[in-house]
């Protein structure tokens, strides 16, 4: 479905992402993993459009994405939701929603998009007359998942779903990942919580200052011991 081969992203003299490639299959989950300044966020938001690729290829579904507008990549079918929610707090929750369907046009069944998020986070649908700026953090994340779900994206992206939450809200949102995921939408997570991530991804890419480190089935890195010494503080 998505496939990035050998992408160079450069800030002026630094190389945020070196040669990386990979790909996310239909219906897969993959783990982004590494420290801060591994190049996570920025192969996001190249393929999201938001960051030129100095060379590379990114392809989805066939489609050139290096040589596509950001707004005609999220309405082919990519929805990202970045890192630190970035709601609307002056608009509703429901308001919000609305406005994730926006891509799909005029005709876009609103309710059924409604009762696909409400389903996922019943507490959305408790407060969906309440203004963004009252919900809690783990509400505002679940509400910038919700949002980019309106849109029915075939890809979904994530970056760093869980960051700031409790522990408890991390498990709540990460399964709630897994979920969407099981219901047909393949997915490219970025997580600095290693250990849920694995959890839940089916595959993993681990990059180390903008190259890719490792790679695998979720479950054979987070038995390896090189990587839990690394990335799992174990």
């Amino acid at each position: 479905m998505l496939r990035i081969d050998d992408l160079v992203v450069r800030y002026g003299a630094v190389e945020a992402v070196n040669e990386v490639s990979l790909t996310v299959a239909p219906g897969e989950l993959v783990a982004l993993l590494g420290a801060n300044g591994a190049g996570k966020t920025t192969l996001l938001r190249t393929v999201s459009g938001l960051v030129p690729a100095n060379t590379g290829a990114i392809t989805f579904e066939g489609i050139d994405l290096r040589a596509t507008k950001a707004e005609a990549i999220a309405a082919a079918g990519i929805a990202h939701v970045p890192e630190g929610r970035r709601i609307f707090g002056g608009l509703s929750v429901e308001e919000n929603l609305i406005l994730g369907a926006t891509t799909r046009g005029r005709d876009a069944d609103l309710d059924e998009g409604f009762a696909r998020v409400y389903e996922l986070f019943p507490v959305l649908q408790e407060r969906r007359n309440q203004g963004g700026w009252s919900l809690s953090g783990g509400q505002q994340q679940m509400l910038a998942i919700g949002r980019a779900l309106m849109s029915r994206p075939r890809l979904l992206m994530l970056d760093e779903p869980s960051l700031g939450l409790a522990p408890i809200l991390v498990r709540q949102v990460l399964d709630a990942v897994r979920s969407i995921c099981d219901g047909g939408t393949a997915m490219l997570l970025v997580e600095q919580n290693a250990r849920a991530a694995l959890r839940i991804a089916d595959r993993a890419v681990v990059l180390d200052r903008g190259r890719v480190a490792r790679e695998g089935a979720a479950d054979e890195l987070a038995d390896d011991q090189q990587m839990r010494a690394l990335y799992l503080g174990a």
